[in-house]
């Protein structure tokens, strides 16, 4: 096995800070700078799994029969035992963001760009000037007038096979054991142009105020006022696990990614912790 791929499915909403902003945002998530789309770091999707099986304990990982852990994550120091961690994580791009539709309630949309990041020999449909997306065979997204309404936008959507296969593939990754799942997002999956795609990135996510209150007056604090960002509910991001070099003897890349990259977790990614942000699933996908 050479590589897997992980899926991140957001159960709150998800901030992964990018520092002060600049704009009206004071505190944005953190985007790709070519395509201004978010994305979460491979180091923070890697720091929390090792977290999550206790490599950051260093109790535990100096214990001898967690020898996997050292193998898979890394050791620190600077004796001549230390050596860099075998697994490697890429950062989850966004694969779909979840939108406000007159129709279904919300749609999971995603673009062209976004499916070939994924997947770059799929079947995709053809956009004309009169089609602006397309939708899947049993779509709750669009009603008689053909049109799919998201946020301000207003498209001319058509139903379409490729998006069916490309549903159907990306919830049974997403959802293997949950059936009624997999029909929920295939009912509200939608492709729509990159440009599009690219606009509702910057204007669909979530935005929130908040204030800090002085405890003597008990009214907001001069200058306690700020806007922060997060990718909403059900965003969902992709990205690659591979090994590298595994220092450890005994141990081989096929033991570290069953140990540590199969299955479904829950993590909490970012901040706000406390507030019950940040938490999503993460789904080991098969193998290479």
């Amino acid at each position: 096995m050479n590589k897997i791929n992980y899926w991140i499915h957001a159960i709150t909403p998800l901030h992964v800070g990018a520092g002060r902003g600049l704009g009206y945002i004071d505190m944005p998530i953190v985007r790709e700078k070519v395509t201004n789309w978010p994305y979460i770091p491979g180091s923070s999707i890697k720091g929390v799994i090792a977290d999550y099986y206790g490599a950051s304990d260093e109790d535990i990982r100096s214990k001898e029969e967690h020898r996997d852990l050292k193998a898979a994550f890394g050791t620190t120091g600077t004796d001549d035992n230390c050596a860099a961690g075998a697994l490697v994580f890429t950062d989850a791009n966004i694969l779909c963001l979840p939108v406000r539709s007159f129709y279904g309630t919300f749609a999971w949309i995603t673009s062209p760009f976004c499916l070939r990041r994924v997947k770059p020999d799929l079947n995709l449909p053809d956009f004309s000037e009169n089609i602006c997306a397309f939708v899947t065979d049993n779509s709750k997204l669009i009603g008689r007038s053909k049109k799919l309404y998201l946020e301000d936008l207003d498209l001319t959507a058509q139903k379409n096979n490729e998006a069916s296969e490309i549903a159907n593939d990306i919830a049974s990754s997403l959802f293997s054991e949950n059936k009624e799942w997999q029909k929920i997002f295939t009912e509200r999956f939608a492709i729509i142009s990159d440009d599009f795609f690219t606009f509702l990135c910057e204007a669909g996510t979530e935005v929130n105020a908040h204030i800090r209150i002085n405890e003597k007056t008990g009214i907001v604090a001069e200058g306690a006022l700020w806007y922060e960002e997060a990718l909403p509910v059900e965003s969902i991001l992709t990205g690659q696990i591979w090994c590298d070099k595994v220092f450890v003897k005994g141990i081989t890349s096929q033991d570290l990614f069953e140990r540590f990259c199969s299955g479904t977790i829950t993590l909490q990614i970012g901040g706000k912790a406390s507030t019950g942000k940040g938490f999503v699933r993460c789904i080991f996908g098969a193998g290479d």
